[in-house]
């Protein structure tokens, strides 16, 4: 299983699923991340963490613990 963690910078990749329970799936939904949708990985923090992507046309910053929750292809 791959997650949004894994992706290396400047790759493109595709939600899959959301293993995220209660009110941390419902805020990643928030965000806009949902099956489907593509994320481009635009950069990653010099200790590697936050995540910086974009979803949607817009950038967003995800902690490593958010991203290990979401399944991508």
């Amino acid at each position: 299983m791959n997650t949004l963690r894994d992706v290396k910078i400047g790759s493109r990749c595709r939600v899959v699923k959301l293993h995220g329970e209660g009110p941390i799936r419902r805020r990643i939904m928030d965000m806009g991340i949902t099956k489907g949708v593509e994320i481009y990985v635009r950069k990653v923090a010099p200790l590697g963490d936050p995540i910086e992507i974009m979803v949607r046309g817009y950038e967003l910053s995800l902690r490593k613990s958010d991203a290990q929750t979401i399944e991508v292809e």
